[in-house]
């Protein structure tokens, strides 16, 4: 299976946005890639709350659900969003992938569990829960012969997540993601490659990168990791585009065979 990870810079505008991912999506089905992944708020990037809820939809309403759907099934191939903003309540937003087969279909969509809520110092404070509620619920999909697991963003240093999708049958784990500079600087690579060594498997993560419309500035260098922990391919840089890789499935096999901690229980006594 050939997998691609598309690099972006969204902005404020969601047609726009919409434009510049086929755009790339196209580029990757070309080159042969049958599973593309888009980042974190491939849709909408937008820290005005006045200016986000005129712009955010509900699932229904969303021209760009539609779109996505469309372009999949024009390309015949498996496409992750990996999130939207979609409207769920007056105000209330989920953080939400969504799965489409080369049908069209809507596989899976997932909500996004652990938000956002850091004070990083320096200005920097970020509270996702004002907007945006809580998933509660860990999603896998069957997509090309494998099964894919589904996180968001920050979801990515909470191990137990991973090992759950492991324990579920997911091969591949996608991680798109919008990182701050300093959490991507710091801990971007070490935590993708830890999540593939510690569940055996190929970990997708495409990024949004660099200085956007808003304001606020994303670390980039969208990577895709293979199950022994090995960097296949990565981005080095924020600039929008393409990283591809090809997908063996008997690595994760040999991986799992070599270090089957992910399949371990492991239940401890207090001090």
């Amino acid at each position: 299976m050939r997998a691609a990870c598309i690099q972006m810079r969204s902005g404020t505008d969601p047609a726009a946005n919409f434009d510049v991912a086929s755009a790339l999506i196209c580029r990757a089905a070309a080159d042969g890639a049958s599973l593309v992944a888009t980042p974190e708020m491939t849709g909408l990037l937008q820290r005005r709350p006045n200016a986000f809820w005129d712009a955010v939809k509900t699932p229904e309403d969303d021209p760009l659900i539609a779109g996505f759907s469309a372009l999949a099934k024009s390309l015949g191939i498996t496409l992750l969003i990996g999130s939207l903003a979609v409207k769920i309540a007056e105000r209330r937003a989920a953080n939400r992938s969504y799965v489409f087969g080369p049908d069209g279909s809507t596989i899976a969509q997932y909500d996004k569990i652990h938000l956002f809520d850091v004070n990083l110092g320096k200005g920097q404070k970020w509270q996702e829960s004002a907007i945006y509620d809580a998933g509660s619920r860990a999603v896998t999909a069957d997509v090309d012969g494998a099964k894919l697991g589904l996180t968001i963003c920050y979801d990515l240093r909470f191990a137990a997540l991973y090992r759950a999708l492991a324990q579920s049958g997911a091969q591949i784990i996608a991680v798109p993601a919008a990182f701050t500079v300093p959490t991507g600087k710091a801990h971007w690579e070490t935590l993708l490659r830890a999540r593939a060594i510690e569940t055996g498997s190929f970990i997708l993560a495409p990024a949004q990168g660099g200085k956007h419309e808003d304001g606020r500035v994303t670390w980039g260098r969208s990577m895709i990791v293979g199950p022994w922990g090995d960097v296949m391919a990565a981005a080095h840089h924020d600039n929008p585009g393409i990283i591809q890789a090809d997908l063996d499935m008997a690595e994760i096999e040999a991986a799992r065979a070599k270090v089957p901690a992910w399949n371990l229980t492991t239940k401890f006594t207090g001090p």
